[in-house]
């Protein structure tokens, strides 16, 4: 029998979540059935939709949702042996059971010298929001102009990268002057500290001068509509999150946009990767190919301990991480 551990959702978060939020349990799994396998977790993921989505698809008492890489230790389905790795969304587990369905092989020739933990990001989730967003919501083009809020963490960084192999000039923003001097090792043209700046649109207009062809989204609330005054005519705005906001008690009102997007004649549209699901595995082959030829960096803040899923979990949402935050079990 194995021994597993969960992390549940003890009470619906009020505000910024709470380790009273948070309840470890441990049970007994049973033996897997013809067609089952039985999962060990290698590193597991913290990312900011669940924050939100907690509160829209989870009721109290669930296991907390995520992503994880794990091994599979035991197998009764001949599609994924034993010693086989996978990405799975059983939420933070240290051992489940799954008949496949919900399962994604890693890529089969993951080279032996990468760290699988890519997998959660740059190569995962992450990067295939980034690229994804880049392409097929923005139609980013070589010569532009972009703009990427939460610049230095798991999306925002290679949106970065990305816009940078395509010819573009990037403008980022981020938290902190570490932050900052790590865009800048990545290739950003311009990158300043958003908590730091006397004045928002002052330090936007001095990245650009002449404004911003696209803008992809994570933070919202009132970066998003200082930044929407300073788009180009035609511009286009891909939203992918808006982090900002997921932890507040009373929601948000105003300043409203809608006259900048209209004057400027904007296209916005939000999106979630999954739309491109059948395109995945070639994405996740691009992003892999960029990465061995040197053209992407993958910055990881790495918190041990499965037991410290909920502190790494809080410290994500606080801006504690340079690039992925991931947990190695």
């Amino acid at each position: 029998m194995v021994q597993a551990k969960s992390w549940i959702l003890a009470k619906h978060f009020d505000g910024f979540p709470k380790n009273s939020d948070f309840n470890l349990k441990v049970e007994e799994l049973p033996e897997p059935k013809n067609g089952e396998v039985v999962l060990e977790a290698v590193f597991l993921s913290v990312d900011p939709y669940m924050r939100p989505f907690s509160k829209l698809y989870m009721k109290e008492g669930d296991v907390m949702i995520g992503t994880q890489v794990a091994k599979v230790i035991q197998s009764k389905n001949s599609a994924f042996p034993v010693g086989s790795h996978v990405v799975s969304s059983c939420g933070w587990r240290t051992h489940s059971i799954s008949d496949g369905k919900d399962l994604t092989p890693v890529i089969s020739d993951w080279p032996k010298d990468v760290s699988l933990s890519l997998a959660l990001g740059a190569i995962g989730m992450p990067g295939l929001t980034a690229l994804h967003g880049l392409e097929d919501v923005l139609g980013l083009k070589e010569g532009e102009t972009l703009l990427v809020n939460a610049a230095a963490g798991a999306v925002g960084s290679v949106v970065g990268q990305i816009a940078k192999i395509k010819g573009c000039k990037v403008v980022g923003s981020a938290g902190s002057e570490a932050k900052v001097a790590f865009l800048k090792e990545l290739g950003f043209d311009e990158a300043f500290n958003y908590k730091t700046v006397s004045s928002l649109e002052e330090a936007l207009r001095k990245a650009s001068p002449d404004g911003y062809d696209c803008f992809f989204e994570n933070v919202g609330g009132d970066f998003s509509y200082v930044a929407l005054q300073q788009m180009k005519y035609f511009g286009r705005v891909a939203v992918c999150g808006s982090i900002s906001m997921y932890n507040d008690a009373t929601p948000q009102i105003g300043p409203f946009p809608h006259l900048a997007i209209m004057w400027k004649e904007l296209k916005v549209e939000g999106f979630m990767q999954s739309r491109w699901k059948d395109r995945h595995p070639e994405s996740l082959r691009r992003l892999m190919g960029w990465y061995r030829e040197g053209k992407l960096q993958c910055r990881e803040h790495v918190t041990k301990g499965f037991e410290n899923m909920p502190a790494a979990f809080m410290g994500m949402l606080k801006g504690d991480n340079t690039g992925k935050a991931v947990i190695a079990v």
